[in-house]
């Protein structure tokens, strides 16, 4: 870990933020690199890499894990939380040593996670310099869909659909080990998607205590230029999904 050069570009340094980690003021990190291709991603420059982004694509500069150090040291006091997102935060040899620089000042931590690693966060979990304070995991559809509709043909997880079943269960398993208010999932209203039937699938995953966030889908700079041309679901639609969410899982919510 200290042969990591902090010194190179990493990720997207948030410097303040009041929504992404509940109940805290906070800093937020997007790390690069993700192991799925949700096709309606808008952070292509943190999922592709370099030589993968089509030229012309707008990215958002980044940052170094050394100026996210900086700024958490000028920060301390006023801010009180990390969340550490991505791309797939699980993946990047820098989070470890994120979580244990933040901790050593002060910092809770929170984990955005896509579900895919329960290896790497039950690793985290156990360890006591790593354990998060507060975990978020996405759902993106039903488990069934994950391996043709969230992975691109070139993804080692392509058409392994009892593969997905498994894993997901048992990430939501371990963040479901933590106390109510330190735990979230978090699904984005995607039509084609996310329908009633997917938010039946998807709900059979969480407890009956679970925190539910929903976002609606933004067609923008999306992974899948196709996506760019669908539609969002009209305010009306997305609240019937929402109703019909919270007869599965009482607190459900769009942000």
């Amino acid at each position: 870990m200290s042969e990591l050069n902090l010194n190179k570009p990493a990720g997207v340094l948030v410097k303040t933020t009041c929504v992404d980690f509940p109940g805290r003021i906070a800093g937020s990190f997007f790390l690069k690199g993700c192991n799925i291709r949700c096709p309606y991603c808008y952070n292509i420059g943190l999922v592709l890499d370099d030589s993968e982004i089509p030229a012309g694509t707008e990215t958002e500069p980044l940052n170094t894990v050394a100026e996210l150090f900086a700024h958490l040291e000028k920060r301390q006091g006023i801010l009180s939380g990390l969340v550490i997102s991505g791309g797939e935060p699980l993946l990047n040899p820098y989070t470890p040593l994120i979580i244990k620089k933040a901790k050593e000042l002060g910092y809770k931590i929170k984990i955005d996670t896509n579900g895919t690693l329960p290896e790497k966060l039950r690793n985290l979990i156990e360890n006591p310099e790593l354990h998060p304070d507060f975990i978020a995991m996405d759902i993106k559809t039903s488990p069934s869909r994950y391996s043709t509709l969230i992975c691109g043909n070139k993804s080692p997880f392509y058409g392994k659909t009892e593969y997905f079943e498994k894993i997901l269960v048992e990430s939501s398993e371990l963040v479901a080990s933590y106390p109510p208010d330190s735990r979230e999932w978090r699904t984005v209203l995607v039509p084609g998607l996310v329908t009633k039937e997917d938010i039946s699938a998807m709900s059979k995953l969480l407890p009956q205590d679970a925190s539910w966030q929903f976002a609606q889908f933004m067609n923008k700079n999306c992974l899948a230029p196709s996506y760019n041309d669908i539609y969002p679901y009209t305010d009306q639609e997305a609240a019937e999904l929402i109703d019909y969410a919270k007869t599965l899982i009482k607190n459900a919510n769009l942000r």
